[in-house]
C-alpha cells in the first residue's frame, strides 16, 4: 500500500494516524476470501415462477402488458 500525501505538510504523528485508520478500516471490510456472498434476490429462481396461474380467455391477449 502505498500514501501519498498531495498537499500539506502532516507530521509524523498524524501521517501514522491516518495510516492506521486505512489499514483498521482494509481489515474490517469484508474481502472474496471471507466466503461466498449472500445470493441476490434478483438471482432467485422463484422469481420466474408465475405468481398466478395462466389461464386462456378470449379477451386475455388484452391484459398481456398490463401490469400485474
Amino acid at each position: 500500500m502505498m500514501i501519498k500525501v498531495e498537499r500539506g505538510n502532516p507530521t509524523p504523528e498524524e501521517l501514522a494516524a491516518v495510516v492506521a485508520l486505512v489499514q483498521a478500516r482494509a481489515a474490517a471490510s469484508p474481502g472474496p476470501a471471507d466466503g461466498p456472498r449472500p445470493a441476490d434476490e434478483w438471482a432467485a429462481p422463484a422469481r420466474n415462477v408465475p405468481s398466478r396461474p395462466l389461464r386462456p380467455a378470449p379477451v386475455a391477449w388484452r391484459a398481456t402488458y398490463w401490469p400485474h
